[in-house]
């Protein structure tokens, strides 16, 4: 487990936010009104853009890891828990691998777990439970709960993928995937089975999330992107510039001077780390350019 942090909006209009990769597993239980949820489009060649996810409308989301941006949307009156995990506890939480939930967003019951037969038959239900009880100390009191007895019952992640993980995190990205593979006594291939099935994503993907994680942080902190690229990892600037407008949709410029001309702060996912960005509300799903054309409680 990461974090939870308890949500509760009441706004004059609809809020709409992008959200990039980060090195976690979300997810958000709701408390009765719905977000939206799609892709940003993609640039393609000769000029075409690629669609992004399809939209879907739910109250409680599960997205896994990915490297791909996507637009949040809801009516202004958002209440529920975001949850954060780490991708190996989601493994163990919800019973699957978790390779079916990469660079996805879908309704956790579509997965089939039962959180507490004898109380509540579906997520929805719990998350109903929770909306109900009359403190956010309440609510978390019982997530413990929950989680404890889906960690006791579900699939235990291997402790070399834990490990690989940990130290993938403490390199913040920059750890060489076979160096990795060695220290925990695999092959990388058997190293990119075990980070599918328990990470979501291979180690070579989690590893640009990881290292862009890292980037974006230095860079809202003030730091220049050549700094940036240097410490990060990256060959040089161009290619900072490059992985950062693949996994977010955007430039390093663009989503700095987006996050200073913002209306509204974002509440980034992540303590510290750049994680979201206020848009305008109203428009449909856009092509980097032309959405950033526009933009000038927890425990």
């Amino acid at each position: 487990m990461i974090s939870y942090r308890g949500t509760r909006l009441a706004l004059a209009g609809p809020r709409r936010r992008l959200e990039v990769p980060i090195g976690a597993v979300t997810l958000l239980l709701g408390f009765g009104r719905p977000v939206r949820i799609s892709g940003l489009e993609r640039p393609g060649r000769a000029g075409a853009d690629r669609p992004g996810r399809p939209p879907v409308s739910l109250v409680s989301v599960l997205s896994g890891l990915g490297t791909t941006p996507v637009l949040g949307e809801h009516d202004g009156h958002l209440a529920g828990i975001e949850v954060l995990l780490t991708p190996w506890a989601a493994f163990t939480l919800f019973g699957t691998a978790l390779h079916e939930l990469a660079d996805r967003t879908l309704d956790p019951d579509a997965l089939g777990v039962r959180p507490d037969p004898g109380r509540w038959a579906s997520v929805a239900e719990l998350a109903d439970a929770l909306g109900a009880l009359p403190s956010w100390s309440a609510r978390f009191h019982l997530l413990d709960e929950v989680f404890a007895r889906w960690s006791a019952t579900g699939p235990p992640p291997s402790a070399r993928t834990v490990r690989a993980w940990g130290e993938l995190v403490r390199s913040r990205g920059t750890a060489p995937v076979g160096r990795l593979a060695e220290e925990v006594g695999w092959s990388v291939r058997q190293l990119e089975s075990r980070f599918r099935e328990q990470i979501g994503i291979g180690p070579k993907a989690a590893a640009r999330v990881l290292r862009l994680q890292r980037a974006r942080g230095m860079l809202a902190a003030g730091h220049g992107q050549a700094e940036t690229a240097a410490a990060c990892g990256y060959y040089d600037q161009a290619h900072l510039s490059g992985e950062f407008k693949a996994l977010t949709g955007c430039t390093p410029r663009q989503f700095t001077r987006a996050r200073h001309a913002a209306s509204a702060p974002a509440a980034d996912r992540l303590d510290g780390q750049p994680t979201s960005l206020v848009l305008p509300a109203g428009a449909g799903p856009a092509a980097p350019s032309a959405l950033f054309s526009k933009t000038g409680g927890r425990r």
